[in-house]
């Protein structure tokens, strides 16, 4: 078994919707919801763009009859914006449609910059017709403050991370208490002027600064959300859980695990060093 192997086991629920179902039932028992993720991006074709997509559709059709306490994350590379916007904007509106029909919510996840505005003009053509779906914002790029308060002023979702993605300097913040200062700032703004934020962070510190701060605002437990990745910090997450605060998990599945964490491990030193130290952590 190679280290790659050893280590997605821990952080990937498995390659089937069986295995996702598993995973999400017993994250729902401890007090916890979940978004689940199927794994692959950069997509090159209709045709597997349209089977990607059908994954999702029969993946939230699992999600209802298990009575799974779960939503939907997509990449929109996974869904065909390489071959063209238009496709994409049709091919995902499949999914909106089913997660309404079901009462169920999508989250379209940001990938690298190269593809944030695009991504940011689909989803406001998006929420106009399937308000059931929000986005990501990432706290490195430079643009994000601007980008808040327009997600802010339509009223659509967000969930805030740092940022897995390696970016260029004239864009991103490069230093980690500058990403972290900057997180901080669009928390704030997320929690006192969005709907229903999501705050995406395994770093203790910026939990606590979420915390005090929705104290100090008289913002409720239940006005927003903290995310976390499966496997990482799963002693954190149930603590989060039994003081009353919203968790969700995000729930990786399926076959395409190598590719993914390849890209990512190479993507930036700080993910490897991300996964690893994470694994030794409950």
């Amino acid at each position: 078994m190679s280290i790659l192997t050893f280590l997605a086991r821990r952080f990937i629920a498995g390659e089937k919707i069986e295995d996702a179902a598993r995973v999400i039932k017993n994250l729902n028992q401890n007090g916890m919801t979940a978004t689940l993720d199927i794994l692959g991006e950069n997509v090159k074709s209709e045709q597997e763009a349209t089977q990607k997509a059908d994954s999702y559709i029969q993946a939230l059709d699992v999600i209802d009859k298990e009575r799974l306490n779960s939503h939907a994350s997509l990449k929109l590379t996974q869904m065909g914006m390489d071959v063209s916007d238009g496709f994409c904007y049709d091919n995902v509106s499949r999914i909106f449609e089913k997660a309404a029909s079901l009462n169920n919510f999508v989250r379209v996840d940001m990938e690298g910059s190269d593809y944030t505005r695009r991504t940011l003009d689909l989803v406001y053509q998006w929420h106009q017709q399937f308000p059931n779906m929000g986005t990501v914002i990432q706290a490195m790029l430079f643009r994000s403050l601007e980008d808040i308060k327009e997600l802010n002023r339509r009223k659509i979702r967000v969930r805030l991370c740092k940022g897995a993605y390696k970016e260029p300097r004239d864009i991103a913040f490069q230093d980690r208490r500058d990403i972290n200062e900057n997180f901080v700032s669009l928390m704030r703004l997320l929690l006192k002027e969005g709907d229903y934020p999501a705050i995406a962070t395994h770093d203790e510190k910026l939990i606590e600064a979420t915390k005090e701060f929705t104290q100090q605002e008289g913002i409720g437990k239940d006005q927003f959300e903290f995310q976390m990745l499966y496997g990482i910090r799963r002693g954190l997450q149930l603590r989060l859980a039994q003081e009353g605060y919203n968790v969700r998990v995000y729930v990786p599945y399926g076959t395409h695990w190598l590719p993914y964490y390849l890209r990512r491990l190479r993507e930036k030193r700080e993910n490897l060093l991300f996964f690893i130290s994470n694994f030794f952590k409950d």
